[in-house]
């Protein structure tokens, strides 16, 4: 077994265990930059094994604990708010077009976007208390 023919996937996960040797201080640089050269001519699992024969083996790194979130309570299985608010919006849209006439509807929904809009921050340069801001005039030559 120790006769097999190594891998490029083989010799990068020597690189990355080597490198954690190096990143706790088991090697100097130069000792770094030998193994690594050996690495990449190594041929076979021997000559890989070769190279860790004076470090202690690695602990593999622990697996990810899956984070909990703190917006929604475990085990309800909780919808984005927009998604409740799409579909009751969409049922009383039903309701109100068999009572009143879409153009009432129409009409209603503008005036709740106007003022939803007229809440909303400015951006810099745009249209502010009917002025003309951002317009370019002319000097005055009397």
């Amino acid at each position: 077994m120790a006769e097999l023919r190594i891998s490029d996937a083989d010799r990068e996960r020597a690189m990355a265990d080597l490198a954690r040797h190096y990143a706790d201080g088991r090697l100097s640089h130069e000792e770094y930059d030998e193994r690594l050269d050996a690495i990449w001519t190594a041929r076979t699992r021997a000559d890989l094994a070769m190279l860790f024969e004076d470090l202690p083996a690695l602990a593999p790194p622990a697996a990810a604990t899956p984070q909990r979130s703190y917006l929604r309570p475990r085990g309800r299985l909780s919808l984005p708010l927009p998604v409740p608010l799409l579909v009751l919006g969409a049922l009383v849209a039903v309701a109100l077009v068999e009572l009143i006439p879409w153009w009432v509807l129409a009409i209603g929904v503008w005036i709740v976007l106007a003022k939803l809009h007229r809440g909303s921050p400015r951006r810099a340069g745009s249209w502010q208390h009917g002025g003309c801001h951002g317009m370019m005039r002319r000097p005055h030559t009397s």
